[in-house]
């Protein structure tokens, strides 16, 4: 291990406006996925900093929702702005946290920032409706009602827009919010709130709680005090949030995992075909809920799409800078998790064509793989790895194409490529998925359209949009009775 090398050497968390760690003064060390060494010494928080922030979110949330939905706009628009000012010194934190490359860091501080503008946007836009009511010299309208404290949870993989997803709309609904950070990407979240304060966000309306699920994230779940939780990650503990917080009716909001879909026609224009499924796969570090992890394709056109996306795999470029196609994975435990679930499926009778090892260089890389002859129903078809590995099936046509792509217990996106537009509108309109693109990649949703899954892709809400909306707020309806007479 070398010393500490990022901006933000000692992260602590945000309660109440201050910095603090934990009240144990217990601490762990993030690495460096790029390069395995220290970045950041980090508070590790338990359930008494979990209920702290709880505490000062409840206290601060009833001034902020007193305040008019244009002004909490303004003050998000604000953010946003910040995060425009400082674009390059928080993509540099994201680059550093996640070993992706400064252009993608730059570019994923962009899409942060965007729907920071849209979602403020929304405070000129906070729209009810009115109605007409049977009983005369009687209206009827519904009016967006805060829900009070948020407890948002997220992933690592795109942090600086994960954080945006929820807190934009979060705040703007009226809600205080209480963001445990992953572990893996603190320092993004810590950024984000010290501009979000710059602002004037007023102290006790977002705080960050730093450390791991079990033991900070775990604690909002449970508490009575949180109305909402919203979750981004895995499929296994997104069950354990929703029973947890489901047994006390708390609302929540699920964006679960991906075993995304894109399938291959055999009018496709197979070199943009190839060049959609390689970023699909493989960019990000596959690192995506949308990333396409199943390749399904015509055997008309099998063999030559896979010599072209053979070729296009092992011309790859694995490393931390812009020159690179991707970058590493997220941590070592989950590439360990990634080469031993290729090993079982290689056990199992499929065929790895390419990659399958971890890269001999410092960090946590892992080699793009191509898995061909595995079952749709094997567990590599079917399992979320979150890494840079696909699988290739061969199909006889379009109605095996759609079976194989809703074989899956998961529904979050899908892709087509085909010629045909007649071909497109069916399989969107047929295929299990919240998202789904004719001739494009599995991923790539932007911040004003609605983004989740079906089945055990999510509970129905959706992020972002003016859909996110409806995760943290609720509707009253309001009727008003007036007397003629009166006049």
């Amino acid at each position: 291990m070398t010393a500490v090398t990022t901006a933000i050497a000692i992260v602590g968390n945000v309660i109440g406006g201050e910095e603090r760690g934990a009240a144990s003064g217990a601490t762990f060390e993030k690495l460096a996925p790029a390069t395995g060494d220290v970045l950041s010494v980090v508070a590790r928080s338990d359930a008494d900093d979990a209920r702290a922030a709880i505490a000062a979110a409840a206290d601060a949330q009833p001034a902020w929702a007193a305040r008019t939905v244009e002004e909490r706009g303004r003050i998000l628009r604000r953010i946003a702005q910040l995060l425009e000012r400082d674009r390059e010194e928080i993509a540099a934190i994201v680059a550093a946290e996640t070993g992706k490359s400064p252009k993608d860091a730059r570019g994923e501080t962009d899409g942060a920032m965007e729907l920071g503008y849209f979602i403020a946007g929304e405070g000129r836009r906070f729209y009810g409706k009115t109605m007409p009511s049977a009983t005369p010299n009687r209206s009827a309208m519904t009016i967006r009602q805060p829900l009070g404290v948020a407890g948002l949870i997220i992933a690592a993989n795109t942090p600086i827009a994960n954080v945006a997803w929820k807190v934009f709309p979060a705040l703007l609904c009226g809600n205080a919010a209480v963001l445990k950070a992953s572990e893996d990407a603190p320092a993004t979240a810590l950024a984000f709130a010290r501009r979000a304060s710059e602002a004037g966000v007023p102290a006790g309306v977002l705080n960050v709680v730093q450390g791991y699920g079990p033991e900070a994230g775990q604690p909002l779940v449970e508490d009575p005090r949180v109305a909402v939780v919203s979750f981004t990650g895995s499929t296994a503990v997104g069950r354990m949030i929703a029973r947890v917080a489901g047994e006390r009716l708390a609302k929540v909001c699920l964006e679960l995992g991906g075993k995304n879909p894109l399938v291959v026609c055999d009018d496709a224009d197979l070199e943009k075909a190839v060049e959609a499924a390689a970023l699909s796969a493989f960019s990000n570090a596959g690192q995506r809920c949308a990333a396409g992890s199943r390749l399904i394709v015509f055997a008309a056109v099998y063999d030559r799409f896979r010599d072209l996306l053979l070729a296009r795999t092992e011309a790859q470029r694995v490393g931390p800078g812009d020159e690179h196609d991707f970058g590493p994975v997220i941590n070592e435990r989950q590439l360990e998790h990634m080469l031993a679930a290729v090993e079982r499926a290689r056990a199992a009778g499929a065929t790895v064509l390419t990659g399958g090892e971890r890269l001999p260089m410092p960090g946590f890389y892992m080699a793009p793989t191509i898995v061909e002859d595995a079952a749709p129903d094997s567990e590599i078809s079917c399992t979320e790895l979150f890494g840079p590995i696909t699988t290739l099936h061969r199909v006889d046509g379009f109605d095996e194409a759609l079976a194989v792509a809703n074989a899956s217990p998961y529904g979050l996106t899908a892709a087509i490529w085909t010629g045909s537009i007649h071909r497109g509108q069916e399989f969107a309109r047929r295929v299990v998925a919240g998202g789904v693109q004719v001739n494009g990649p599995t991923y790539g949703f932007e911040p004003h359209v609605p983004f989740g899954g079906e089945k055990d892709s999510g509970t129905g809400w959706r992020e972002p949009g003016t859909e996110a909306l409806d995760v943290y707020s609720d509707w009253k309806t309001v009727y008003v009775t007036h007397d003629p007479g009166a006049v």
